[in-house]
């Protein structure tokens, strides 16, 4: 029987160690394609890098972007499986948050941008009705400076994940803590406090690395819904590969190579300072 698991943990780990494989070769080629100059091998595109205006507008704008969505994606989400999480259980309610998985981020994007645009939907319906003189005057929220229509876009994809990712959590949260503690006159802050949050915490932080990676990298909503300038450090990245210059080529694999570094890091750090809190969580949850 013993075999026989070992036999099935290594056929699974087979796929994951080939997975990998393929990532650690795509960041070693990342960087030796962006040290690899006319001359030989040089950092100067690196240190060019620093120095481009356009990178550090990009930065800040994906930077406020990325956390704004992933901000309000957790607060609301949270805060609606807190509250609903008995009704989200059930089958309608998870066919209803599914509903927004099932299609792709550009889908999502391209329907903000019906809906929304100055020429959309609701900017029609508005002037049908005489609300507007005109379609100008509806406020310009896709294809902004600020990226309103880059964060509903995001939103509307990230809340049904984050209430996705947590429904289990809440379905598994040890009710008789609760009691106990109402027992002994503590109060639902208590709760929060001593059971609640040490619970999904783990969860909370995995999300937070899921969305951040993906809405920082990500190319398809900015590029579809975001503007020339700032633009988001992945649309950033596409043009300089696709640009006329060859050197531009090498500023896109150093650009994704430092953004692909950092993230692993922090991902590497947030599961070091995690794994014991979920280790001790799983073993009270089997002591039970």
């Amino acid at each position: 029987m013993k075999w026989h698991l070992n036999k099935r943990t290594t056929a699974l780990l087979v796929p994951a160690f080939f997975f990998l494989l393929l990532v650690l070769y795509s960041l070693v080629m990342s960087f030796v394609e962006s040290v690899k100059g006319p001359n030989g091998w040089t950092l100067s595109y690196y240190r060019d890098l620093f120095l481009e205006e356009r990178l550090y507008a990009s930065f800040g704008y994906s930077l406020s972007i990325t956390l704004i969505s992933t901000a309000l994606s957790i607060v609301i989400g949270w805060a609606l499986i807190r509250s609903f999480h008995t009704l989200i259980e059930n089958s309608l309610g998870k066919w209803i948050l599914w509903i927004p998985m099932l299609f792709p981020h550009f889908v999502w994007g391209y329907f903000v941008l019906l809906l929304l645009g100055q020429s959309g939907v609701l900017s029609s319906f508005l002037y049908s009705i005489g609300l507007l003189e005109s379609r100008n005057q509806f406020p310009v929220i896709v294809q902004d400076k600020e990226g309103l229509g880059i964060i509903i876009t995001y939103l509307w994809k990230e809340i049904p994940f984050v209430v996705l990712m947590l429904l289990p959590v809440y379905a598994q949260l040890p009710k008789q803590y609760g009691e106990v503690i109402h027992v002994l006159g503590g109060t639902k802050r208590d709760y929060f406090k001593t059971i609640e949050w040490p619970w999904v915490q783990p969860v909370l932080v995995e999300v937070f690395l899921i969305v951040t990676a993906f809405i920082f990298t990500a190319y398809e909503v900015p590029a579809l819904l975001g503007v020339q300038y700032p633009q988001m450090t992945a649309v950033l990245a596409y043009d300089w590969f696709y640009g006329i210059s060859w050197d531009e080529r090498s500023y896109a694999f150093a650009l994704l190579f430092m953004i692909s570094i950092v993230m692993s890091l922090f991902a590497l750090l947030s599961f070091l300072l995690l794994n014991r809190r979920r280790w001790l969580i799983s073993k009270s949850q089997h002591q039970r």
